[in-house]
């Protein structure tokens, strides 16, 4: 397999969608239709070593209860439940951006970040959009103060008992990364 080229099929600010050609194992031209948030796919230019966001895993120490995050997704045409999470900035390092989207997001402050996991992929057959999962101890009381316009997000403060449940409600809609932290959360009662 081998990667030809890429044409833009849109020209959008946050996303766009891309032709990709590229020849098969079978030596056969084919397109493979793809979104990305860069100008040109990773595909083609190679650059697949920063993320293009980081998920927050945050751990309330005062509380001792894990945060998560209910937000209403456009696409999902409901509330989806996850984790904080945002764009990193050009210039910014994953953990800048993981204390800033917390923040913003949930109004906690990061105390200590406990890890930071390399850019992972939740859709390639769709996208090249990587990850950094951040998880991180926090502090403070939960506000929406920091939500932009467009962001409708509650915080949820919960037990590995209360996760539990919530992941046992087959009408919830999870965020894919955020249900495998939940489920063993929920089995574990720790990170």
């Amino acid at each position: 397999m081998r990667i030809k080229d890429a044409v833009r099929l849109t020209d959008l600010k946050w996303l766009n969608l891309f032709n990709v050609e590229f020849i098969d194992s079978g030596g056969t031209e084919r397109k493979w239709q793809i979104a990305t948030r860069k100008q040109r796919p990773k595909c083609v230019t190679g650059r697949y070593d920063r993320p293009d966001a980081v998920v927050i895993v945050p751990f309330h120490t005062g509380l001792g209860k894990i945060v998560m995050i209910r937000e209403y997704r456009v696409s999902l045409a409901g509330d989806e439940y996850g984790f904080p999470a945002g764009l990193v900035d050009d210039g910014e390092t994953v953990e800048a951006a993981a204390r800033r989207e917390l923040q913003e997001e949930t109004g906690l402050t990061a105390t200590r970040v406990l890890t930071i996991g390399p850019p992972v992929y939740s859709s390639a057959g769709m996208t090249d959009e990587s990850v950094a999962m951040v998880y991180v101890e926090c502090d403070g009381e939960p506000s929406a103060t920091g939500n932009e316009g467009i962001e409708q997000i509650e915080v949820i403060l919960a037990s590995a008992v209360e996760v539990g449940r919530l992941c046992a409600d087959p009408g919830l809609k999870f965020d894919a990364k955020a249900w495998l932290v939940l489920t063993a959360f929920a089995r574990h009662g720790r990170l």
